[in-house]
């Protein structure tokens, strides 16, 4: 079995049914793309890094590699981001009504320390895209080192 504890993690929304689902599109090829918030805090994905993806039970079950990013106001996500999010989206408007439902989640709200949050046109999101470099037959637990 490879070592990928010096990978980071890479984690779709939070432990549950909907990571399950994300995790589910991403091993079948349907997710090549992902969006969150932009944090000026925090480090953006770099194009070529490696890191373990990870489902609600905390186990590596893959390894992708980031191929674009793009910091952009939520408005300028276009068609094609959106579909290729792998949930089934057919329109702009309808991945955006999903994200802002995310993202105005109580869990999020909670992370982001402002009960208040509203995402608007000019809110700025990580567009980024990925592809399976590896897939982990047996998963295992994540450690990082």
């Amino acid at each position: 079995m490879t070592d990928h504890t010096e990978l980071g993690p890479f984690e779709l929304a939070y432990p549950g049914p909907l990571r399950d689902q994300l995790v589910a599109a991403v091993l079948c090829g349907a997710k090549t793309s992902t969006t969150g918030l932009f944090d000026p805090a925090e480090q953006l994905p770099v194009v070529g890094q490696r890191d373990a993806l990870l489902d609600s039970d905390e186990r590596v079950v893959a390894v992708v590699e980031t191929t674009s990013v793009r910091v952009v106001p939520l408005a300028e996500v276009d068609l094609q981001h959106a579909i290729d999010e792998g949930e089934g989206y057919e329109a702009v408007a309808e991945w955006r009504a999903a994200h802002e439902r995310f993202w105005h989640s109580p869990e999020v709200l909670a992370d982001l320390g402002d009960p208040e949050f509203r995402v608007t046109d000019d809110t700025l999101v990580v567009a980024e895209r990925f592809g399976v470099v590896e897939r982990i037959d047996h998963p295992y637990p994540y450690k990082k080192s």
